[in-house]
């Protein structure tokens, strides 16, 4: 059985899916670690955590997605931390200069690096700032009655298509 490598620690998940189906299912089976059952017929107990990353491992797999097993303190380029967040490159330079992700600069390159730690920290923070955003606009149209306006859309249909026809 072959995997294939983007690199060290990225792995594809496989073209032959039906291994991948047969572990998760009983994965979705099972509530608590189980053994693993080597070659030579030797059982060993797995911890909980490896337990917890195997089942995130095998729901990405299957659902198409590449998996990357990385130590928080790894460094990234900037190009890897715009991908990692889905950001251009210039973007991700920008939240660096302004202090938004910490990074570092090696002494004799030119090269900025940033820790995987502090870009998931970056993350873990815009999503905390659009939640409680979006829970701020919420109870503003709340506060205005906004959610007990039944719209009326027949007259904003009218014009479209009288500007259609025309």
């Amino acid at each position: 059985m072959s995997t294939q490598t983007t690199d060290a620690t990225t792995v594809l998940p496989p073209a032959d899916m039906e291994a991948m189906l047969d572990l998760s299912r009983f994965l979705a089976h099972v509530t608590e670690p189980a053994a693993l059952l080597g070659p030579d017929g030797q059982t060993v107990p797995l911890p909980i955590e490896a337990y917890q990353v195997l089942v995130k491992v095998v729901e990405s797999m299957r659902a198409g997605k590449a998996i990357t097993v990385a130590p928080l303190d790894q460094r990234l380029t900037t190009q890897e931390a715009a991908d990692f967040l889905g950001i251009s490159r210039p973007t991700l330079v920008k939240l660096l200069e302004q202090g938004e992700i910490s990074y570092e600069r090696p002494a004799a390159g030119r090269h900025r690096r940033v820790r995987l730690s502090d870009v998931l920290a970056y993350q873990v923070r815009k999503r905390q700032e659009r939640r409680v955003t979006l829970d701020q606009m919420t109870a503003d149209a709340v506060e205005a009655g906004l959610y007990d306006v039944v719209p009326d859309y027949s007259e904003a249909l009218r014009a479209a298509r009288k500007r259609r026809a025309s």
